[in-house]
């Protein structure tokens, strides 16, 4: 019982739970990271997309149990190697679904509606759409683009255009990342096509064009976006200790000091992706290179900092 309750436990995944922090972006920038009850309405959102996110992943176990069969990794899965059977598996999933989308549609109704997009969102996905090619990586970038406005939704927040187009940027060099990782690891073609078989339509020249596009476009409209917000007016206390001469330092777009930080995470990734022969699991990407680490910490700090405690922004 022990063994099957850790097994259950792994097939959910837990460690990629950590995708589901996107859910807290909007809030951070929409200025309402210091709202008690938006705090609490994102973090239910939060848990509920956990166990939303759970499901998907037992589901997708299921769908892919003989192709994960020839994966060197993934054949270790508990439902892959036989240690948690599958009729209880759906039981699981179903039981999942039934409770969580009343629980969501109580804390929020867009909340609802966005999960269950995201649900019927991966189900084509696991179904279908993981054997079209660019499409499957348009599904996946998706997920972490409905991860991110179910949380803006939740608080009725609204942010402007390149928020999003930055965040679709993000998702696709992610999942371009992916795609890229698992056919450098998977590099013996039959292999691939045993496991996944739009890798075979992946090129590597193909992958490495479209990495470079959605690395680019990634920091670029992050960048636009930091140019798009208001100037942050310094706080009289905290000018106080900025008294050099003239310099216009009370009034400036503070936000576009974080730029260097994105461009220095997207640059690492993709010394990850082709130097390390990692990033086909960025959530463990994100947890284990201590330097992406420490400058996705260092820029959060920074946005915390100019947005709410810098001066009224």
């Amino acid at each position: 019982m022990v063994k099957l309750f850790w097994g259950l436990l792994r097939a959910a995944r837990p460690r990629q739970w950590i995708k589901n922090v996107a859910l807290f972006a909007g809030l951070v920038f929409a200025g309402q990271l210091d709202n008690t009850t938006s705090v609490v309405l994102i973090t239910k959102a939060f848990f509920l997309f956990c166990g939303f996110s759970s499901a998907v992943y037992l589901l997708n176990d299921v769908f892919d149990i003989e192709r994960d069969k020839q994966h060197p990794i993934k054949s270790q899965r508990p439902i892959a190697s036989g240690q948690v059977p599958i009729p209880l598996v759906i039981s699981i999933v179903i039981g999942l679904i039934i409770i969580l989308l009343p629980l969501a549609y109580l804390t929020s109704p867009s909340l609802f509606y966005a999960g269950l997009a995201y649900l019927l969102l991966q189900l084509l996905y696991s179904a279908y759409f993981k054997s079209v090619i660019l499409l499957d990586v348009m599904v996946i970038a998706a997920g972490f683009v409905l991860r991110v406005y179910a949380g803006i939704w939740a608080i009725d927040a609204h942010l402007n255009v390149w928020f999003l187009l930055s965040i679709i940027s993000f998702s696709l060099f992610l999942a371009i990342g992916k795609r890229r990782s698992e056919l450098t690891l998977m590099a013996q073609k039959d292999i691939a096509a045993k496991h996944r078989e739009t890798l075979l339509h992946y090129p590597e020249a193909l992958l490495d064009i479209l990495t470079s596009m959605f690395a680019n476009s990634a920091w670029l409209t992050y960048a636009l976006f930091a140019f798009q917000q208001s100037p942050v007016t310094l706080r009289h206390n905290i000018l106080g200790l900025f008294d050099i001469g003239s310099l216009p330092i009370n009034e400036a777009k503070y936000m576009m000091i974080t730029v260097p930080l994105v461009i220095y995470g997207v640059m690492r990734y993709l010394y990850v992706i082709y130097e390390k022969k990692e990033g086909e699991s960025p959530e463990k990407v994100l947890l284990t290179d201590t330097p992406l680490l420490s400058s996705v910490i260092l820029w959060l700090i920074l946005v915390v900092i100019i947005i709410y405690y810098l001066g009224n922004y």
